[in-house]
């Protein structure tokens, strides 16, 4: 396919509009291969000198239009298979961000390359400088998604493309962006979609919250509030002058010239509208768009993170942080948990070997969790939402936790914060009682009780397989030769990996 690069004239398969809209009509069906193709003629373009800056434009729309589908479908089959083979993911993941990566390096050549005297050329510049800025978001989406570091690149050209439309006079003009109906915007909007979805820390979410997450700031986006000074309901800021991501603002920073400070604005109350309409009515109004069909609890939880994030109140931390190094202990998952704590817990005996013990590296503690190091070799199975057995070197007790956040260092480390469910973890039976909803005559549950002592509230709390619990049932527990009867209180938390609940409990005597 590159076999035509050589010399300095223009000798370009797609120099020629008729042979460009055939090469783009034998794009394969597949998906992946039809991104990875058009992401090498994106290449091929950006490093063939001779196109004029209006060509070029003309070329990377042509194929910017062929790749929307495939790059829709590539985007839907990365998100709906949960653990997929390394290198699958891996492959489908380069396909994408490579995609983004070289079309915007593609638009921003055409800013550079653009004469000012030329009038078709500069009449197209917002929406050039727009669609730029929209593929820097969307690379900075993909890394986000495998909790990535968002490189200090996208951070400068961000900053350039706005501070170059601000200096051009557009960064408030209306223009159709793309096709369509939805497709109007302004360089203004696509700043500050990559501003929102960065101050929102989408990479605390597993990946399909995330894409419903960037979906809603994309949507809400004309609402939020920018300018050169502090304001109400705009409670971050930026630097263009800094290849820096965003901050909160703080009462006492400095204002300086190439400072711009944004928020949800009047978002934040359209995000919370929306969110009690959809609990109220289990149904979006259908005005709204967010370009996809999500369950209502995955679009629930991501209008929930979004409204912690974009108020007025940053995200308190439960307990104080430590900085200090010790060594856990780790183990993946209910199942080896329970062979952990108590291989006769665990109804399928498995004489494999040992449970798959890891060893990590924490180099902050709290009393609410641990800060962490994870090895690059071992962990493939660590995701958000993730269940784990976790132990520090002077404890002599296992405790049970959740994975909040994954992201990625300057170093590609994998860095975890994990969330302390409870520093005690007791192997239990759990059995239907009698006249529970499900009938009884099931056999009993390995499942770990999360507490010596009900809390003040006369509840404890229980993690056992995703699906046992039910409102409606209340449980026999077995711990050692003691029976309790649990009644359900309710769901802390449902995955697909586990049930944490609470429940109100009584000891049985006979």
């Amino acid at each position: 396919m590159l076999e035509w690069l050589k010399g300095n004239k223009i000798d370009h398969p797609l120099a020629d509009p008729k042979r460009a809209r055939e090469i783009v009509d034998e794009l394969p069906a597949d998906a992946m291969r039809a991104l990875e193709e058009v992401a090498e003629w994106l290449d091929s373009v950006s490093r063939t000198e001779g196109f004029s800056a209006s060509r070029r434009f003309e070329l990377l729309d042509l194929l910017d239009g062929a790749a929307k589908n495939h790059q829709r479908k590539l985007a839907q089959d990365y998100l709906e298979t949960q653990r997929q083979q390394k290198f699958q993911e891996n492959r489908l993941w380069t396909a994408a961000f490579d995609f983004w990566k070289l079309l915007g390096d593609g638009y921003l050549q055409c800013i550079s390359l653009h004469d000012p005297s030329v009038t078709a050329v500069r009449r197209s510049l917002p929406v050039i400088v727009a669609r730029a800025l929209r593929s820097l978001t969307l690379q900075m989406k993909w890394i986000l998604l495998r909790y990535g570091q968002v490189e200090p690149r996208i951070w400068r050209e961000l900053s350039r493309l706005y501070q170059f439309a601000e200096e051009g006079g557009f960064v408030e003009n209306e223009v159709a962006i793309y096709p369509g109906a939805h497709g109007r915007g302004s360089v203004k909007h696509e700043f500050l979609k990559a501003m929102m979805l960065s101050a929102s820390s989408t990479d605390s979410l597993p990946p399909l919250r995330q894409e419903i997450a960037e979906r809603l700031v994309a949507y809400l986006a004309p609402m939020y509030r920018l300018g050169a000074h502090p304001a109400a309901g705009a409670n971050y800021c930026f630097d263009l002058a800094a290849a820096a991501p965003p901050a909160r603002l703080i009462q006492r920073d400095a204002v300086k010239p190439a400072m711009r400070f944004f928020g949800a604005g009047a978002a934040f109350p359209e995000l919370k509208r929306l969110l009690a309409e959809l609990v109220e009515t289990g149904a979006l109004p259908p005005d709204v768009h967010i370009g996809g069909q999500f369950e209502n609890a995955l679009v629930i939880a991501a209008m929930q993170h979004l409204a912690v994030y974009w108020s007025d109140q940053p995200p308190a931390r439960g307990s104080e942080r430590r900085r200090m190094v010790t060594r856990l202990t780790v183990v993946p998952g209910l199942g080896e948990m329970l062979k952990t704590l108590n291989p006769v817990a665990v109804d399928d005996l498995d004489f494999s070997g040992q449970p798959a013990v890891e060893s990590w590296i924490a180099d902050n503690v709290s009393e609410g969790g641990y800060g962490a190091i994870v090895p690059a070799q071992k962990s493939d199975w660590v995701h958000i939402g993730g269940l784990i057995g976790v132990r520090g070197e002077a404890e002599r007790h296992w405790g049970v936790g959740v994975i909040r956040r994954v992201t990625r260092d300057e170093n590609q480390q994998r860095r975890i914060g994990v969330q302390l469910l409870s520093r005690t973890a007791i192997p239990v039976k759990l059995a239907v009682a009698n006249g529970g909803a499900r009938g009884t005559g099931q056999a009993a549950e390995p499942a770990i009780l999360l507490s010596t002592a009900p809390d003040r509230s006369g509840e404890v709390g229980v993690v056992m397989r995703a699906g046992f619990y039910s409102p409606r049932d209340s449980l026999e527990m077995s711990a050692g030769a003691k029976t309790y009867l649990l009644i359900p209180s309710k769901l802390a938390e449902g995955s697909e990996d586990f049930d944490w609940a609470k429940f109100k409990v009584m000891q049985k005597t006979a």
